[in-house]
């Protein structure tokens, strides 16, 4: 049954989705954007349902170049938006221990977001770069340093009798036009290797739940290099949920096996949607609360996902560090996603920090964090540059990684990836060393 929490919560959330164009209920990674997924099973709040949201969906909500401004402020008015996003604020404030500090990130994050509406607007000042950064992941901005791993992955195609990241691409590329047979392969390999290495840590309610329930879906000339849509809409007969998901591929994506390998854990299983589906199952079993089933980008809480997904081949592998996998060639691809990760960092830096040309960004990205020149494009052009996740959700990939790496050194397994996965309350790449201590 909803309740006025709930109704808030869905409200503040899905009130700044929709004004940067996002839809909740879309089945694809192209109409959704802030809110990651709805699988309470409630029923959707007013600003969702409102008249004026259906228009601000349709064209894009308020970055578009047809963008519909008469619905933008029928759609404020209407659903009260910033008096919403204060109430959410105080109510975080008001809730005691660790859910009322999660919430309390994610309200600054919100609010933060509705500045940066404000702004785009042109009703509002320029919202601070480090403001966006430190809302997201709470701590400044700073460049990244690629030096360490470009060093080790030189060694490495040496090693194997390379000269260059292309040629070793080449000669290791991913058959994406096969791209369900070969989800469906390490989708497998990984999830036996997350039920020894992973499940075996969590509760044993946990170990029932698929961890990969997932279609893979090639898409063509996408801005985004894939979109892991977790749905979690579909149930059995008696109720339980399904856990179910889609994961769109950029099919003109340059990638080797071993990266693709790295993108199914990372992705799939034990990242992205081993993590919302084990989420969906502690708040079925009312062990979390409704903020655990309305996810969302450029958060504290997506920082944390991040970086589980980025850890996630390593934990798979029951493993601390990337020599440590057992092929060279998996080293490499782990490699190279890690350096596109920085580049992500590293470009919201040059843009919003150094205010360096999208020509200049996209050379260095190339170059120092060997990414391809789709990627360099993308990261220093329509991504890079867009407020929000310019700002804020570029950042995250990085802090996320090196947090959940130097927990995974710091503590034992069996008292770390129980707080990792929520099993002792919602947390956020901020929250969750006040669990562990």
């Amino acid at each position: 049954m909803k309740t006025q929490f709930n109704e808030l919560v869905g409200n503040a959330i899905l009130g700044i989705d929709t004004l940067w164009g996002g839809d909740v209920m879309s089945a694809s990674g192209t109409g959704r954007f802030i809110a990651d997924c709805w699988f309470s099973g409630e029923s959707m709040p007013l600003a969702y349902t409102h008249p004026a949201a259906a228009r601000l969906r349709a064209t894009g909500g308020i970055l578009a170049s047809n963008a519909d401004r008469e619905a933008v402020r029928a759609y404020i008015e209407g659903v009260d938006v910033p008096g919403t996003i204060r109430a959410f604020c105080e109510e975080a404030r008001t809730t005691p221990g660790l859910r009322g500090e999660y919430l309390q990130g994610l309200a600054l994050c919100f609010e933060t977001m509705w500045e940066m509406a404000q702004e785009a607007l042109g009703e509002g000042p320029a919202v601070p770069y480090d403001r966006c950064v430190r809302a997201c992941i709470g701590a400044d901005p700073s460049p990244s340093d690629p030096g360490p791993k470009r060093q080790r992955v030189a060694e490495l195609l040496d090693r194997a009798g390379y000269r260059s990241v292309p040629e070793w691409r080449r000669d290791h590329r991913a058959p994406l036009a096969s791209v369900r047979l070969l989800g469906e392969a390490f989708m497998a390999q990984f999830d036996r290797l997350a039920g020894r290495h992973v499940a075996e840590y969590l509760p044993v309610e946990l170990r029932a739940v698929p961890r990969a329930n997932i279609e893979f879906l090639p898409i063509k000339d996408a801005w985004f290099s894939g979109s892991m849509n977790y749905l979690g809409r579909k149930r059995n007969p008696d109720g339980s949920p399904q856990y179910e998901a889609s994961y769109e591929i950029n099919s003109s994506l340059e990638i080797s096996i071993a990266e693709f390998a790295q993108l199914v854990s990372h992705e799939v299983v034990p990242g992205h949607v081993t993590t919302f589906a084990y989420l969906q199952n502690l708040y079925a079993r009312g062990e979390v609360g409704f903020e655990a089933s309305v996810l969302t980008m450029n958060t504290r809480a997506a920082a944390l996902f991040e970086g589980i997904a980025n850890n996630a081949i390593l934990m798979a592998y029951g493993v601390k560090e990337v020599s440590e996998l057992p092929e060279e060639d998996l080293q490499i691809g782990v490699l190279l996603a890690l350096l596109q990760d920085d580049a992500k960092n590293q470009a919201s830096y040059l843009i919003w920090q150094e205010g360096w040309p999208q020509g200049e960004v996209a050379q260095v990205l190339q170059r120092d964090y060997l990414v391809t020149e789709e990627r360099a494009n993308k990261l220093s052009g329509a991504w890079g540059r867009h407020p929000l996740l310019g700002r804020m959700y570029l950042p995250a990939y990085r802090a996320g990684t090196e947090k959940v790496a130097e927990w995974r050194r710091q503590y034992p397994l069996e008292k770390l990836l129980p707080v990792l996965y929520g099993c002792r309350g919602l947390v956020d790449i901020t929250t969750l060393p006040s669990v562990l201590r």
